[in-house]
């Protein structure tokens, strides 16, 4: 398919922050130094494919909030290892954290990547009594491709993967810099391993579909990111806004597409205090 130099101009991230790899790099050594440190249960088995798999850091304390953060990537690269230095602010508030892995385009179809998350979820739901979290208060997050994800969880009918009917499972949510409107990448060289045509890239769009779990809702962007991150947002805002008044949309001073995630490591952040808040901790660090 043809690209449109346009929209290749504006999601490509890359290209606009020529320090990427040094910030992956940044990343990964906060990564290791934090897991180091900290109890955890890594690489928990929830799917069948070879990424299906999560890792929980649980807090002390039983009974706690859980934050469950899903990683960007244009679902084609990074890994669930390489954020999990996001989980030290919430775990200091008396938090527990989830991170979610799923597998890759080319390997797998986007289509597959939303049925494995769907299943991660699912089993962070039924399994909160043997890791010690609160199941009525769990919180989703999610960057970039994962901020699509996290829309996709918020349009699912829990019923087919066993959860009881009638309930929202979903506490709160919230999307950074999310993709909502995946058709807007099929002229894009994104689209090289993604594989999607038109009809099958709107079927997979959170802006198209209809939000089955009312929560709420947070989408942030940082102010720095191209114009069409913003629209991204906006879009769904305006899509969604009228679902109990629930939502709202955050835009980070002198941030990019890539700094804009580490906020919610940031306790001082307006990130970080909407997510803790809406879990009813106290933002004031705790003694």
């Amino acid at each position: 398919m043809t690209i449109d130099p346009i929209l290749e101009d504006l999601y490509n991230v890359r290209g606009a922050i020529p320090e990427f790899a040094d910030i992956f790099a940044l990343w990964d050594k906060r990564s290791n130094a934090f897991r180091e440190k900290i109890n955890s249960h890594l690489d928990l088995i929830y799917g069948t494919g070879p990424r299906a798999k999560l890792d929980i850091y649980p807090t002390r304390e039983k009974g706690a909030a859980l934050h469950v953060f899903i990683h960007g990537g244009y679902w084609q690269a990074m890994d669930k290892s390489q954020s999990n230095f996001l989980a030290e602010a919430f775990l200091d508030k008396g938090i527990s954290v989830a991170m979610i892995g799923y597998d890759l385009c080319p390997d797998v179809a986007l289509r597959d990547i939303v049925e494995e998350i769907r299943q991660g979820f699912a089993w962070l739901w039924h399994h909160a009594d043997e890791y010690g979290y609160d199941r009525d208060r769990i919180q989703i997050s999610g960057h970039s491709a994962g901020g699509h994800l996290v829309a996709i969880l918020l349009t699912t009918d829990w019923v087919a993967y066993g959860l009881p009917k009638d309930i929202s499972p979903i506490h709160s949510a919230i999307a950074i810099s999310g993709l909502f409107d995946v058709s807007q990448l099929v002229q894009t060289s994104i689209n090289n391993k993604l594989g999607l045509d038109f009809e099958e890239a709107i079927a997979l769009s959170p802006l198209f579909m209809v939000r089955e779990n009312i929560c709420p809702l947070l989408l942030a962007v940082g102010d720095d990111e191209s114009s069409a991150f913003h629209e991204q947002s906006d879009n769904l805002h305006e899509k969604w806004q009228d679902e109990a008044g629930l939502m709202e949309r955050m835009t980070l001073s002198g941030h990019h597409h890539l700094s804009v995630v580490v906020e919610l490591a940031n306790p001082n952040s307006p990130l970080f205090k909407w997510g803790v808040n809406q879990l009813g901790i106290n933002t004031k660090k705790r003694l």
